[in-house]
């Protein structure tokens, strides 16, 4: 038998990491970790790096323990193409109809002003209740779910 997975960690290419971290810490409730031992900020802690590597990246996670941890790294290259993976944000779990609209609806008007752009409605059919998409602050997909 093999080992069984006991952790995951999605990893996210941006430009800026802790800038990305922090608008997926308002969405999903997550925390940032306090900066390493020894620094009062993670700024003060960046200025003792290289040049090349202050802010090449940023962590958060979920204070419960339950979600994965979140790693963002920068990278050169911008975003191209659409997303091979993406989160979907459950905010509409049980809900169907109108009901799961207006949540999905409320959590969209939260995030806007957070940098989050609506994309579109994927209205329900036959398979699937409706979603919506939405793209992150670096134009990374997201679905409200």
């Amino acid at each position: 038998m093999g080992a069984s997975v006991r952790q995951i960690q999605v990893t996210f290419d941006c430009a800026s990491p802790e800038r990305v971290a922090r608008f997926w810490c308002e969405v999903l409730g997550y925390v940032a970790p306090p900066p390493p031992e020894g620094f009062a900020s993670w700024d003060d802690f960046n200025r003792t790096l290289p040049t090349e590597q202050r802010d090449s990246w940023f962590a958060c996670s979920d204070p419960s323990g339950a979600g994965p941890r979140l790693y963002f790294q920068r990278v050169p290259e911008g975003k191209v193409v659409k997303n091979r993976l993406h989160l979907d944000v459950r905010v509409g779990t049980g809900l169907v109809g109108e009901e799961r609209l207006a949540a999905l609806e409320a959590e969209c008007a939260r995030l806007i002003p957070l940098g989050a752009v609506r994309v579109r409605l994927l209205p329900a059919d036959e398979e699937n209740e409706s979603c919506l998409v939405m793209q992150d602050i670096e134009g990374n997909e997201f679905c409200l779910g």
